[in-house]
């Protein structure tokens, strides 16, 4: 399997997933957007792409160009039935390339939170063996509405959208990639960071079980 991995920010690499790809021998290819990396010229020449997070927002192209060559290629990837798995940024990206609105969130999520599925999400093979809530760590402030070809898979109380399918392609607004070294980089400037690892510490087996199952299911269709 050959698998593109965008990146938006040093700071948030593939983290488990990568880990998860190498285990199974896949060929990746990592692009450090930030860095000035260009998007390959053919996409059809991988089997999957993968879209990782970022301290941007999807409106933010003057500051961030290669935001504005992003929707342009996952756009692409859609029409070529290329499978997208776009995670918090990525998944927002998504939800712009397919037409949808990013807008600010009704409240700002930083932490551990329960996310639920949908009644399409437990009938989706993508969350197949996933429990229907489950504890996820968000970071976000804004919020990807649903593409008029996409399906509502996973929810939440405090910011309704958090999961969604488009054809073959998986945008994830929450983290299970995560690890504490990841956490400890991110939360730095936190003032609930120790309390952020210490429950890191408690969910952490239930956290990689579900991260791998959902890898598993997404890599596997």
């Amino acid at each position: 399997m050959r698998v593109l991995i965008l990146m938006h920010d040093a700071e948030e690499d593939a983290g488990t997933i990568l880990d998860y790809l190498e285990k199974h021998g896949a060929k990746t290819r990592i692009v450090k957007l930030y860095g000035g990396e260009p998007f390959p010229e053919n996409a059809l020449q991988y089997d999957a792409v993968v879209s990782m997070g970022g301290p941007m927002n999807v409106y933010e192209e003057v500051a961030y160009p290669f935001l504005a060559k992003e929707t342009d290629f996952l756009t692409r990837c859609f029409g070529r039935n290329i499978p997208v798995l776009g995670i918090c940024l990525g998944a927002q990206m998504m939800a712009k390339a397919a037409g949808a609105r990013v807008t600010k969130a009704p409240q700002e999520e930083t932490g551990w939170y329960r996310v639920s599925l949908t009644d399409e999400g437990k009938a989706d093979p993508f969350f197949s063996g996933l429990p229907e809530s489950f504890t996820v760590f968000q970071l976000h402030g804004d919020t990807f509405g649903i593409p008029q070809e996409g399906t509502l898979l996973a929810t939440s109380s405090t910011c309704p959208n958090q999961a969604f399918r488009i054809k073959n392609s998986l945008a994830l607004q929450f983290h299970l990639e995560i690890n504490d070294d990841k956490l400890a980089v991110w939360l730095a400037d936190y003032n609930l960071r120790q309390e952020v690892l210490k429950t890191y510490q408690k969910v952490q087996k239930a956290l990689d079980q579900n991260a791998r199952m959902l890898y598993r299911n997404f890599f596997r269709l």
